[in-house]
């Protein structure tokens, strides 16, 4: 199997089953993007290998600015402001996809990937976004060290913003009432 193959057969695993619920297509896209990403600046991937088969990975790269407005984007930048997205997301280290098989979940290899693509962030400033209708993936970055600086609706829906553990601003994120 080749990286790109094996690449979207993790990234399905993860993504496909709830809560997440992608269908293959969500998969293929980001085989496709994975290309273009690569060239990003500051683009940093992290890889899991047990024997012959992938059993997860890691990707970042450096948030530009102007920051961007397209994907979920614009619910962090509403959620921030302008003034934090800007200070705290641009310039730092965006992780974008973490993934790893269900067999290989409560191992620490997503801990482990996850320090990977951090490691070396400009100043310590790392952050990615979630979706809450994955209360798993919440409370495992909360586990590693991150702090939430958005909080959804009170309906509970959308995405939320994690500063990593080395972050400047981890201090500065209001915490919810």
């Amino acid at each position: 199997m080749d990286h790109a193959s094996a690449l979207r057969s993790v990234y399905a695993d993860a993504f496909c089953a709830p809560p997440w619920n992608e269908g293959a297509e969500r998969a293929a896209e980001f085989a496709g993007r994975l290309t273009g990403n690569v060239r990003r600046p500051g683009f940093t991937a992290a890889l899991a290998v047990e024997g012959r088969e992938v059993v997860g990975f890691a990707t970042a790269w450096t948030t530009l600015a102007p920051f961007p407005t397209d994907r979920c984007y614009p619910q962090a930048a509403a959620g921030l402001g302008p003034r934090r997205t800007t200070e705290w997301l641009c310039g730092a280290r965006e992780i974008d996809e973490l993934a790893v098989r269900p067999v290989a979940r409560g191992t620490g290899l997503a801990g482990d990937l996850l320090a990977a693509v951090t490691e070396g962030a400009p100043g310590g400033r790392s952050w990615l976004l979630t979706s809450v209708r994955s209360p798993r993936a919440v409370s495992f970055y909360r586990r590693q060290g991150w702090t939430q600086a958005t909080h959804p609706s009170p309906e509970g829906r959308g995405i939320v913003v994690f500063l990593g553990p080395r972050h400047p601003a981890r201090a500065l994120a209001p915490q919810p009432l």
